[in-house]
């Protein structure tokens, strides 16, 4: 096959096409990017019951929490009364009846420790018929693994009604997976417990667990879109997410319970799903995501509620003529302050406090997630009275519209329309958030899906995905013959820059033995995170974004693709010509590559990705999959292997 390079620019890229959208499922937050290793730390843990439009939940403050070494040795009770924190009200009155009685966490499947890594623990507690000392301790088969006895006569600092904060440095001598957190008192005696927590001292930024933001800070994300996903509208209105709820020390962030608490309840199951106390402790909240954008380089994009719970699980709304609607608008106005405001405004000083003085950057907003028009949800009337709102405070912010949950029904049809009746209003809509989670073949049968889109608005593809499988706790579901058939969209995505502005995969995260959806981007579990061939592909991609992309006539393309070779070409801004190139074939093919005469003793890097159609990465083979390095002359053409995705750099 002869691959034809000419060095003619056919449209602009937007350098931050490719991101990513973080959605709390999976439990990506709390177990997850979020680096704390408690479950449960503020005795808050909601148990969530119900199905569409008939949810409820049940305090279950000991969940994660169990007696040390016997239920006989003490007293365990989730009471009220004097808090720490009148956001999270409960906490744990403990009475020891002997010596070294205690309490342990569950923690997820257990404490992971590293040898010679050091831990941050830190508790309140309040002695109430007690004077000796308590011991933290990592322990697992009757050995102590790190540990630290503490006085209550020394604390950090006490609160108003005699909450005293403790902090406590571990060391771990060895590693272990699976351990217990302990915490004893040394004798008889009562003690209350609350915010008790443990955070890796190698945490980024105190809040990011290190591996984890490293495989994301190693793709080079141009956006993060967040918190949802579902997650904004809340199963009902009150179980929502609230930015603001989550704008304060991390012991006065009100405890949630999640939405994907209640994935897949049926009859069958008493609507009553294994992820029931699916939780959020808003450790990850609004400043973290903020945060997040900035260190890895990426464009903050967060998403509004306005009005709706999740379409999918309920019919709960506000009205718009109602008080409570006006509260929604005021939200959008008030995170614009937070996000960009001068420390002289409100929200711009909560920012400052928390310790960023200067400005996010924030530039692109979504208005709604996944919603769509019906007769009884006016989601047109809202995005219009949202877009009005937010434009007069502030005309040059980018708005992302909603192109409903799919791309194939009238909900997706009457989105386009409505948008196109106000495409000649100025900054009306930005792009269309567009999701389909597809199998593989549909991928591979539309990588011309957008050569025929109107150009005046955009689209974000926000949420897209190949499903070989698909299911709960399903790592196996991200083969490379997924990866490879995003791959090949992809090449019509990145051919159509000027209408696809942003692209993310969906979902980001998924913790192993605790994933509501498969396939994801990124695996982990309390040692190791890897991620998929979908990762590599998205990182791939990222890593690689021209300036601008090159003429390719249409009869090539074609052509190529009758021979299961999909492929697009871009050029850099230091003249880089950049070659992306799938070979679906189960046999490798030999690429001559035909180059403009200025550029004939042009040389290649760049890197491969390939095996057999059903692999995929695990917590115990994290490797199996991934991109090699590749170099060579280009007028000696390439050797795609097998079933692989390739990307040239040609200097």
């Amino acid at each position: 096959m002869e691959l034809k390079i000419r060095d003619q620019k056919a449209v602009a890229i937007q350098p931050d096409m490719i991101g990513l959208f973080f959605e709390d499922i999976n439990y990506a937050a709390d177990g997850g990017l979020y680096a704390e290793m408690i479950e449960n730390r503020s005795f808050e843990f909601l148990e969530a019951f119900g199905d569409t439009d008939n949810y409820f939940i049940k305090e279950d403050g000991l969940y994660g929490w169990r007696p040390y070494p016997a239920a006989g040795a003490c007293e365990m009770q989730v009471v009220m009364g004097s808090p720490l924190s009148k956001e999270n009200p409960h906490y744990l009155r403990f009475v020891a009846k002997e010596k070294n009685a205690g309490f342990v966490n569950k923690a997820y499947d257990g404490i992971f420790l590293k040898k010679d890594a050091e831990y941050k623990v830190t508790f309140f507690a309040r002695t109430r018929y007690f004077n000796g000392n308590l011991s933290v301790r990592i322990e697992k088969d009757g050995t102590c693994y790190a540990g630290a006895d503490v006085s209550t006569e020394l604390s950090v600092c006490e609160t108003y009604n005699y909450w005293k904060k403790f902090e406590v440095k571990l060391r771990a001598v060895d590693s272990v997976k699976g351990a217990d957190f302990v915490i004893t008192l040394s004798e008889p005696g009562m003690v209350e417990f609350d915010f008790i927590s443990m955070m890796p001292a190698d945490a980024v930024a105190g809040v990011f667990r290190k591996d984890i933001f490293e495989i994301v800070k190693d793709m080079h994300p141009g956006f993060i879109r967040f918190p949802g996903g579902c997650i904004v509208e809340g199963n009902t209105l009150e179980n929502r997410y609230r930015f603001k709820d989550t704008l304060h020390e991390p012991w006065n962030r009100k405890n949630n319970w999640n939405r994907w608490a209640v994935h897949e309840n049926s009859k069958e199951n008493g609507f009553h799903s294994k992820y029931s106390h699916y939780n959020q402790t808003l450790g990850l909240g609004f400043y973290e995501y903020f945060l997040l954008c900035e260190m890895v380089g990426a464009k903050p994009l967060p998403v509004l509620n306005v009005g709706f719970a999740c379409q999918y699980m309920s019919t709960e709304q506000v009205a718009i003529d109602s008080p409570e609607f006006q509260e929604f608008l005021q939200d959008a106005l008030d995170l614009m302050e937070f996000a960009n405001g001068s420390t002289d405004t409100y929200w711009g000083a909560v920012r400052a406090k928390m310790g960023h003085p200067e400005p996010f950057h924030l530039t692109m907003m979504g208005i709604g997630n996944e919603q769509w028009q019906t007769e009884r949800a006016d989601f047109f009337e809202r995005y219009q009275i949202f877009e009005k709102t937010i434009h007069k405070a502030d005309p040059s912010m980018k708005l992302i519209g909603s192109a409903g949950p799919d791309i194939t029904s009238e909900r997706y049809t009457a989105a386009w329309d409505f948008y196109r009746k106000h495409q000649d209003e100025e900054g009306f809509a930005y792009a269309l958030d567009e999701h389909y989670y597809v199998k593989p073949e549909w991928l591979l049968a539309h990588t011309h899906f957008y050569d025929d889109y109107d150009r005046k608005i955009k689209v974000f593809a926000g949420e897209y995905a190949a499903h070989p499988l698909s299911g709960m706790n399903r790592p196996d579901a991200n083969t490379l013959e997924g990866a490879l058939s995003e791959a090949a969209f992809l090449t019509g995505v990145e051919r159509n820059a000027d209408v696809v502005v942003l692209a993310s995969y969906a979902p980001l995260f998924a913790r192993v033995g605790y994933a509501q959806w498969s396939p994801d981007m990124i695996w982990f579990d309390a040692e190791t995170a890897y991620g998929s061939p979908s990762y590599y592909v998205q990182k791939m991609y990222a890593s690689n974004m021209g300036s601008e992309t090159l003429t390719v006539p249409m009869e090539e393309l074609l052509e190529a693709e009758k021979n299961n070779i999909f492929y697009s070409l871009s050029k850099a801004d230091d003249g880089t010509i950049i070659v992306k190139i799938v070979n679906e074939n189960d046999r490798e093919e030999k690429v001559s590559l035909s180059l403009p005469e200025d550029r004939k003793d042009a040389t290649y890097s760049g890197s491969v990705l390939t095996g057999e159609l059903t692999a995929h990465n695990s917590v115990e083979a994290p490797d199996k999959v991934r991109p090699v390095e590749i170099s060579g002359k280009a007028a000696e053409g390439v050797t795609l292997p097998a079933r692989s995705f390739t990307v040239l750099r040609l200097n």
